[in-house]
């Protein structure tokens, strides 16, 4: 169940149920010569849709913006600081809290967010410790969170290897640019790259020293492997990879 298209009385249902909920979060960034602008955010998303149409956990609106300062040089990247990210986090999980969730599941879909998440989860955590300290508790005891990001899973690992090896790289990869065309296969592009695998190197930089040492947003990767039948695949794994952890967080 998505919270955007339930009405309060079906949320207010689910919570006799469950107090857990799913929170894709992503980024709006380049993806190389053929790779969705929103790919980090699009897969995750897909991920989520796809496991709460089948099983019953509620998912919220997508985070599309992210941690993306280093892509800023490509045209259609836009970035937040670090600082609005863990208010906007901090924010959406306060308004949770306030309607009885416990857990808040984060599915991330890019690299360059989990050091400001885990850094908003410190935030949030320790808000909740000194609030207990001085007020001797907290209604809010129970809360859980967690950040999970789906291109770590098992299932997808191995399939990632399986189909591309070493050209799968580190942005703009095959498996991502996969996923996102599966989830909108109107937008395949077809574009001609050299090489085929790009050079890799780190992203620890500023956004034009990215574009200089990228010059066409890919990272080690050969995303011109990508197909739709692809995609569906990672979708599947995707789902079971992330459902596996979600019951584990819950449980």
């Amino acid at each position: 169940m998505r919270l955007q298209l339930a009405t309060w009385q079906e949320v207010e249902a689910y919570l006799q149920r469950s107090t857990g909920i799913i929170i894709p979060v992503g980024s709006t960034e380049q993806h190389g010569p053929n790779g969705l602008i929103g790919t980090d955010a699009i897969c995750p998303e897909a991920i989520a849709w796809a496991l709460g149409e089948s099983h019953d956990v509620l998912i919220g609106p997508t985070q599309n913006l992210g941690m993306a300062q280093h892509h800023l040089a490509f045209p259609g990247s836009i970035s937040l600081r670090p600082s609005t990210l863990m208010a906007v986090l901090k924010d959406t999980v306060d308004s949770l809290i306030r309607h009885g969730f416990t857990h808040v599941f984060f599915l991330n879909g890019h690299g360059g967010n989990i050091a400001t998440i885990s850094a908003a989860f410190a935030e949030i955590l320790s808000e909740q410790s000194l609030s207990q300290r001085s007020s001797g508790g907290s209604s809010n005891d129970e809360l859980q969170l967690s950040l999970y990001s789906w291109f770590t899973g098992r299932r997808g690992r191995e399939i990632a290897k399986e189909l591309y090896g070493d050209a799968e790289g580190g942005h703009a990869t095959p498996s991502e640019v996969s996923l996102s065309w599966a989830a909108h296969p109107e937008a395949v592009k077809d574009v001609a790259m050299a090489p085929h695998i790009a050079p890799g190197g780190s992203a620890q930089c500023d956004a034009m020293t990215f574009r200089q040492r990228f010059p066409d947003g890919r990272m080690g990767s050969a995303p011109s492997l990508a197909c739709v039948d692809h995609g569906r695949r990672f979708l599947e794994a995707g789902v079971e990879d992330a459902l596996e952890a979600y019951r584990a967080f819950l449980g």
